[in-house]
């Protein structure tokens, strides 16, 4: 299944092998993102059928691969296939993440990813001169620009009631010297003042954030760095509308109504990550992310993932409450 690389020296138990410690804790890869909810999927279905439960709509369970890569040959792409469109999807459930809090986290929507890319050209030369026009100086500015921003978004989280998914999030990722052809060097040499410069952002946009206006400000900011600063994107998701969650979606009201009778209490937002479900939502479809993971070390890609038995076993009980309630509207 689709789950991410390890570093197979950190962990405590080999990775792939599912090891149950003494407290029924199970470390696997995939033990908590997301092995995990496929499998209470299936073993909650089988249970139902068992039981011999009909249900007024008829339930697709998919597994597509490169969700953790941006679902180019998945998700992405299946959404715009005939065989997806003929399957007439009213709802779906996706994936959420653990809570370490007796709470759920339950998400209605995402951030945009955006990987934004600015190159600074200037002038090169000799490391023992203060040339004019350097990229050097130039992309000082832009890095000044963009941390500026990501420090006004740390600020709101101080508030205890913003979450890491009602803020947009900035960070330097990588930084570059002068590109050679398709590929970037490290740079000439210690006493070579580099032609350009490169630095590439991960920004995650929050849903209220008007997309034009964000990428205007990314524009002011490099004609700001002077002149030959350019920026480009990696990858730039659209605006996609969050699912509703009020009368107008009897999806939710079912599913709200589940984990009423469960008495479980959600914590409601935006994920701060990013799933299959913005390309559902993308084609009008209203989706959920939930995991049923609560008391649960948040270990999502770390070293030394790992699952609870009992909270493992319990989410499947809860999800054969949740998929009978959303599929019977």
């Amino acid at each position: 299944m689709d789950v991410v690389p390890v570093f197979e020296d950190k962990w405590t138990y080999a990775p792939f092998s599912a090891h149950m410690d003494e407290k029924g804790n199970i470390y696997a890869r995939g033990s908590q993102d997301m092995k995990c909810v496929g499998i209470q999927y299936l073993e909650a279905i089988r249970r139902l059928k068992l039981a011999k439960q009909h249900f007024k709509r008829t339930i697709h369970i998919s597994f597509v691969p490169d969700e953790e890569i941006g679902g180019e040959l998945g998700m992405k792409d299946f959404v715009r296939t005939k065989d997806f469109k003929e399957l007439n999807i009213g709802f779906s459930l996706d994936e959420g993440v653990a809570s370490p809090e007796e709470y759920f986290y339950m998400f209605y929507g995402e951030r945009a990813i955006w990987h934004v890319e600015v190159e600074c050209k200037g002038t090169p030369g000799h490391g023992s001169i203060l040339h004019d026009n350097t990229a050097g100086e130039k992309i000082r500015v832009i890095i000044d620009r963009f941390m500026d921003y990501r420090a006004q978004e740390k600020e709101k989280l101080k508030d205890p009631k913003v979450q890491i998914g009602d803020v947009t999030t900035i960070n330097l990722t990588q930084l570059k010297s002068a590109r050679l052809g398709k590929y970037y060097t490290g740079g000439v040499q210690t006493n070579v003042v580099p032609t350009s410069l490169t630095a590439i952002f991960d920004i995650r946009i929050e849903p209220s954030v008007d997309h034009i206006e964000f990428e205007a400000m990314i524009k002011r900011w490099c004609e700001e760095a002077g002149a030959d600063v350019t920026y480009s994107f990696e990858q730039k998701d659209p605006k996609i509308e969050n699912t509703k969650l009020d009368d107008s979606n009897p999806f939710w009201i079912a599913f709200k109504k589940a984990c009423d009778d469960l008495k479980i209490k959600l914590q409601i937002g935006i994920f701060p990550g990013g799933t299959d479900s913005r390309y559902i939502r993308q084609v009008g479809i209203p989706s959920i992310g939930f995991s049923p993971m609560n008391k649960t070390k948040i270990l999502l890609h770390d070293h030394d993932e790992y699952l609870n038995k009992d909270i493992f076993l319990k989410g499947i009980d809860i999800y054969m409450k949740i998929i009978p309630a959303v599929a019977n509207i």
